[in-house]
């Protein structure tokens, strides 16, 4: 058996693109960074670096959520991998994994405000599009204090 499911959030580090087959049917493309932590070995501080990550949608879903989709909103997304390879004009060989996107929530305001869900939520699954959603209010962990205790036994 295998598993092929992806979880990301990040912001859009581009407005989404909107194409068609010549079916008819919609295809939207977009970018997320999401970022990583490591340590630097030059410094000993951590440091954040970008991962940049190319994302599908299709069908009646990619063309409702174009119009709303913006450069620096930040999104969760849930779908699967898919890797493809091409040859370019010039004979190079390509290739790229992207995420085939199936679920999309939104975590910002589309005027790129920060908070828990401003801006309502899309799930793929549900029928009519776009839905908004009540706030979601987070729990603040003061980075401060360790979020484990001393008597965990593992």
């Amino acid at each position: 058996m295998s598993i092929n499911r992806v979880v990301i959030s990040g912001n859009l580090t581009r407005d989404p693109e909107l194409r068609r087959t010549q079916s008819g049917m919609a295809i939207m493309g977009f970018g997320v960074a999401v970022n990583d932590r490591r340590r630097n070995n030059q410094t000993g501080e951590w440091e954040d670096y970008a991962n940049y990550i190319d994302c599908t949608m299709f069908g009646n879903r990619a063309e409702s959520l174009s119009n709303i989709l913006t450069k620096g909103m930040k999104v969760a997304i849930e779908g699967k991998l898919r890797w493809s390879q091409w040859e370019t004009k010039e004979g190079q060989k390509r290739n790229k994994i992207e995420v085939i996107v199936d679920e999309l929530e939104f975590m910002s305001s589309r005027n790129g405000g920060q908070g828990g869900y401003q801006g309502g939520g899309y799930q793929g699954g549900q029928q009519g599009g776009y839905q908004q959603q009540q706030a979601a209010s987070a729990p603040v962990i003061d980075s401060s204090s360790s979020v484990y205790d001393d008597d965990i036994p593992f």
